[in-house]
């Protein structure tokens, strides 16, 4: 005999502290899964507050507004007769915990806080919150009177416990703990439980989603049961984007799958399962002794069934939902929809009127500006589908507020209302990456300007000049390395000063109705910043990022990608261009690898072994040793171990020097796990010393293996 019950999980974009919105969402996100016949809804993690609130968590007033959210969802009339899975941060005898409400019309049946915290990379959750380090305990809870006045409970419990219904038991687990070597679901589905929720904050990074998905499926595999992943998705107001992809697996297979990325703000996954097929998977011998001597949780009883009673003939129109294979996004259409996604919701969360980006004919602002035509492209096809929300947000920061009927025929449409680019050029600026820059903004749609900025860097380098009455000069032209770089720097400098006047003013040259500046996008990519190949407070400085976190090597695969699916011919040229500044001479021929020391290749193989392999100088010189000494034929460069400390003391070189510049990177959307960001992802000092003992035990270990050589070499001419 079957028992059917249909689970609905789901993806919200909720923004940290907009209680309003978030509050209107969940409540919406029930309606679909109760429309849909679910029983039993799960959302993200701190979905009442939003996730990123990061510091505010400390303030008193998160945790009350996030009450007063929870009462109007509970005694909303849409809001009854379904099990609801809500997140929220609760304080319980003056700690903070990140919870896990559930309730059942009009009452609480039980408060389940997080047990394992995430603390590392973009997370500082124990800054934050306290573990839940009881397991198997519950206790009570001193219900707050404006839910008390609702639910008509003085208490409820709160702890690690288990939900049993008339028909099945399900639990909670939150994020991180599904990434742990000891998860609750194994002793949770050893005790009983069929059905496990896990509400998420799982940040978007290229190549990631594999890895989650691997994880759920093992956990259901190994041990069978039903396992509902929400996760929040969009931009929440920091450099995270949450990439959705809210699930239902049942056995190790995959029953529905929301959207990895999309422009819909509510995003509701249901599917109808049969319990019996938890019961059949669990029939081995092996786990039923495991089972008899596993922890046993505190059961809190909830009288209704979850499944749905059924007649005979129902099972003929009625079934369990049937596995779909998943799909996924190549990098390249991660970094388009990934930074697609959060250049529109930070836009329209900002209220600002588009976006500005100083366009130099190179391939990282190129690939900056094709995100944005990314951008367009989904927009104006949300708006052709009728997404009211993305059309309501469209037509104002286009300024189009008066026209009810208009939607773009075209993303270059789009495009032109909201993005302008420039081509700052100065007598280094070659002709090439001036019709580059030019070519690639009518392909797209944008609004173009073409201006010079020599009588700019002229006038501040005369101001100079009349107090010391000394011109600098290029290297070129016979001048010093100081003389050299201070040119090259005000260049770039006096462009950011001009992007910010531009993006100002645009849009009220242009006569926009909405009012408001423009968004100054920077466009320096992960390497450049991990090296330090940049100026302080110069082009690269501005209000967001959305190619900070992506190599040189991606993005380059990116634009190949874009140029045929995007159908872009010109991007071609883009990718043929040697990468150059333009701030010598043109007779310098100038190359961003030459100036660097150090090609993009080793910058990201260098940047991984420091951030995600945690290694040092001496640490990175070892490893380095078997991935570049290797011959060609196997994968590596064929070079002795002194190239190799060379290339290894140049680089840690260069990155103390320039760590002051991360600082003040601007910020960017998180996608590479070796970003070298400072402002969350990457806590290190700026102030370095010289790796003195680090590289003399380098160079011991070169000169050892070169008298070994040396004497292999002696014994073979004897």
């Amino acid at each position: 005999m079957a028992h059917l019950v249909t689970l609905a999980t789901c993806s919200l974009n909720q923004w940290a502290l907009d209680f309003t919105g978030n509050t209107a969402r969940i409540i919406e996100s029930i309606k679909r899964a109760k429309a849909a016949g679910a029983t039993l809804r799960v959302g993200p993690e701190l979905e009442i507050c939003g996730y990123g609130c990061l510091d505010h968590f400390l303030e008193g007033d998160v945790f009350l507004h996030s009450w007063e959210a929870l009462a109007q969802i509970i005694d909303d009339p849409a809001c009854q007769d379904i099990v609801l899975d809500i997140g929220m941060p609760v304080r319980h005898k003056n700690v903070r915990y990140n919870c896990r409400v559930i309730c059942h019309n009009r009452k609480i049946v039980l408060i389940r806080p997080k047990m394992w915290l995430a603390n590392d990379g973009n997370y500082r959750e124990m800054r934050y919150f306290t573990g839940w380090t009881r397991q198997g305990h519950v206790e009570s809870y001193y219900l707050e009177s404006i839910v008390g006045q609702i639910t008509k409970q003085d208490t409820v419990p709160f702890g690690d416990g288990i939900i049993s219904t008339k028909d099945t038991c399900f639990g909670c687990e939150t994020c991180e703990e599904l990434f742990t070597p000891t998860p609750p679901h194994g002793p949770m589905g050893l005790d009983g439980v069929e059905i496990f929720t896990n509400s998420s904050g799982s940040h978007f990074e290229l190549r990631k989603l594999k890895t989650r998905l691997d994880l759920i499926i093992e956990a259901t595999k190994k041990s069978g049961g039903i396992y509902l992943y929400a996760n929040q998705k969009g931009c929440d107001g920091d450099r995270l984007y949450y990439d959705g992809s809210s699930m239902i697996i049942c056995n190790g297979k995959i029953l529905a799958c929301g959207s990895q990325f999309s422009l819909e703000d509510i995003e509701v996954v249901t599917a109808t399962v049969d319990l019996e097929e938890v019961r059949s998977y669990r029939t081995a011998p092996s786990r039923g002794m495991q089972a008899q001597s596993a922890p046993k949780f505190p059961r809190i009883d909830l009288n209704i069934r979850l499944s749905k009673r059924m007649e005979e003939h129902d099972y003929q129109t009625m079934g369990a939902s049937e596995p779909i294979d998943l799909a996924y996004y190549t990098p390249e259409e991660e970094i388009a929809l990934g930074g697609a996604c959060w250049l529109w919701d930070y836009l329209r969360r900002s209220h600002a009127a588009g976006f500005f980006i100083p366009l130099s004919g190179g391939i990282d602002s190129c690939a900056t500006s094709v995100i944005v035509f990314s951008m367009c492209r989904l927009v104006v096809s949300a708006m052709q589908q009728k997404n009211q929300q993305v059309i309501d947000d469209a037509r104002r920061i286009a300024g189009k507020m008066d026209d009810s009927q208009w939607v773009p025929a075209t993303p270059q449409e789009l495009t032109k209302l909201i993005f302008s680019t420039c081509y700052m050029g100065s007598k280094n600026s070659s002709s090439e990456t001036r019709k580059r820059a030019s070519e690639l903004a009518q392909d797209i749609g944008a609004y173009h300007v073409n201006i010079d900025i020599d009588a700019v860097t002229t006038a501040i380098v005369n101001v100079f000049y009349t107090w010391s009455n000394w011109i600098p000069r290029f290297k070129s032209s016979g001048g010093s390395i100081a003389e050299n770089l201070a040119l090259q720097n005000i260049q770039a400098r006096s462009r950011m000063v001009l992007a910010y006047l531009w993006a100002q003013l645009l849009p009220t040259f242009r006569g926009h109705k909405g009012g408001g500046s423009l968004l100054v996008l920077g466009s320096a990519n992960v390497d450049e910043a991990l090296r330090g190949y940049l100026t302080k407070y110069d082009c690269s400085s501005a209000d967001v990022n959305p190619i900070g976190g992506v190599s040189k090597t991606d993005l380059k695969a990116f634009i190949a990608w874009a140029s045929t699916h995007y159908d872009l011919p010109i991007l071609k040229g883009f990718l043929e261009a040697i990468p150059t500044a333009e701030l010598e001479p043109l007779t310098t021929a100038q190359t961003d690898e030459v100036d660097m020391g150090i090609t993009y290749a080793e910058l990201s193989t260098l940047g991984r072994l420091r951030k995600l392999d945690k290694l040092g100088p001496w640490g990175s010189y070892c490893k380095l040793l078997s991935l570049w000494g290797k011959p060609e034929s196997q994968g590596g460069n064929a070079w002795t171990a002194r190239q190799i400390a060379e290339k290894t003391k140049f680089f840690f070189s260069k990155y103390a020097i320039n760590r002051h510049k991360m600082t003040v990177l601007t910020p960017s959307l998180h996608m590479e796990g070796y970003s070298p960001d400072d402002n969350r992802f990457d806590l290190r000092p700026f102030l370095y010393p010289d790796c003195d003992w680090q590289f003399a035990k380098i160079d011991r270990d070169v000169e050892k293996r070169e008298r070994v050589v040396g004497n292999e070499g002696k014994g073979e001419d004897k």
